[in-house]
């Protein structure tokens, strides 16, 4: 999160940051509900969890088909958002680096690999810092992150626990029901057993194999120091991409925009949020890609109406989790800047690619040399900037949630509706067909018009 600033800073005039401070009080209402949005947008973890509810829970809420599928989509989203966005930085900052993960190290150098836990492993590599204790940062980083296989475990399982949940809460487990398609609303006990059993026993073995990440963390972080290919390992895990981009480098494919990609979206080490342990995007891919392969399994177990919606859905739905609305966002930014509008943030470098906007908190500093410029207030300027700044940030997100959040959720529907309706006719002729062949009535008919 962005910190706020202190008001007491001596270190500037009256034109600088404390006077903006002291203005946000004076900000129109609209313009404080911008910032508020442009500062959660500066976290992974608030912006995802935001982006994901919306675009997920909302238009299902809107377009639920029964009381059930409500319920469980409920259940199933807001899980699901705390583990993708919260869960890594949960169990990383808190249960692990100022609990488990402490307790195993040696006490005199508790507190120093605690405190440098959050560098990456370049600038632990290239700190000041004893050799020993960089290898034990390493290996401690790695071990940190081999325990953190608790959460694509726990993505994988909520499916099975969204199974469970609905067949013990509402006493349903075929698909056809949940959706509201099934006009008898049968249930196959086979069926049911089958759904819990299966359930219970993906449950059970992702519980054990989040103890057995945990376990072999804590002994990587604690003997890991002493092996160079233990050593070796970490940085592999933390770093795939940077490992990847290595190696293409050495078969002669150099791309700066693929080492980039690479580096950003394969890099399961923790990003460092002044000092804490913060979701990464390449953790948030490797979850949610866990996350499909688990829905799928799940609804294998209750019909193959379930299974054909995820596949429908979801990976269009993962796709979109990983890189939000980055590709939308990239293309209004070009649009923007083709037409000249909001110079001030929208700026293209010396090879003509658009640069980064300015982050939220770089605002101040750019309203200050434009009222000096243009000779206005500082408070003024800034307030032009965060409704600039909204705009390039909230109407891809708009879109974004209209386009994946309604028409996804909307199409997948009627296509299962389509399913269903397209299979049911078949039974319904085969039914009426047996149905003739076996009643003895249809088949003195049958005799008379032989005759």
């Amino acid at each position: 999160m962005i910190q706020s600033i202190n008001s007491n800073n001596t270190q500037f005039n009256q034109n600088t940051l404390p006077s903006f401070k002291g203005a946000q009080k004076e900000f129109t209402r609209s313009t404080k509900y911008l910032d508020k949005f442009l500062k959660s947008q500066e976290n992974l973890s608030s912006t995802r969890f935001i982006q994901g509810t919306l675009t997920n829970w909302f238009p299902k809420a809107v377009l639920s088909r029964s009381f059930i599928d409500f319920s469980e989509f409920t259940f199933l989203e807001f899980l699901e958002s705390g583990i993708f966005y919260f869960a890594a930085p949960f169990f990383g900052e808190h249960l692990f680096r100022k609990g488990l993960f402490k307790k195993v190290q040696p006490k005199k150098v508790r507190d120093n690999v605690v405190k440098n836990l959050a560098l990456g492993v370049e600038k632990i590599k290239n700190s000041k810092l004893d050799k020993t204790l960089k290898n034990r940062l390493i290996t401690t980083k790695g071990g940190l992150l081999l325990a953190c296989i608790t959460v694509p475990a726990l993505e994988y399982a909520l499916g099975f626990a969204k199974n469970l949940f609905t067949l013990k809460v509402f006493k349903v487990s075929d698909f056809n029901n949940v959706a509201n398609l099934n006009k008898n609303k049968t249930e196959n006990n086979e069926q049911q057993q089958r759904v819990e059993k299966h359930s219970k026993s993906v449950l059970l073995k992702t519980g054990l194999l989040s103890a057995a990440g945990v376990g072999s963390g804590l002994v990587l972080a604690r003997f890991g120091h002493n092996s160079k290919t233990a050593r070796k390992f970490s940085e592999i895990l933390l770093e795939p991409g940077e490992q990847i981009s290595k190696l293409l480098h050495k078969i002669g494919w150099k791309s700066a925009k693929t080492d980039d990609f690479l580096k950003d979206y394969l890099k399961l080490d923790f990003v460092n949020n002044n000092g804490k342990l913060a979701l990464s995007k390449g953790q948030l891919a490797l979850t949610c890609i866990t996350g499909l392969f688990g829905y799928s399994s799940a609804a294998k177990d209750r019909g193959k109406l379930d299974f054909y919606e995820v596949w429908t859905r979801v990976p269009l739905v993962v796709l979109y989790t990983i890189f939000g609305s980055s590709i939308l966002d990239a293309g209004f930014k070009k649009i923007l800047a083709n037409k000249g509008k909001f110079p001030e943030l929208i700026k293209r470098g010396k090879d003509g690619v658009i640069e980064n906007v300015p982050s939220r908190k770089e605002l101040p500093k750019i309203a200050e040399k434009l009222s000096k410029l243009n000779n206005t207030s500082v408070d003024g300027e800034l307030a032009k900037l965060i409704k600039q700044k909204a705009v390039i940030t909230g109407v891809p997100y708009l879109f974004s949630l209209i386009a994946m959040g309604f028409t996804l959720s909307a199409v997948s529907r009627i296509w299962t509706k389509y399913r269903y309706d397209h299979q049911a006719k078949p039974q319904e002729q085969n039914s009426s067909q047996d149905f003739v062949n076996t009643n003895p009535a249809f088949q003195g008919f049958k005799l008379s018009v032989q005759k």
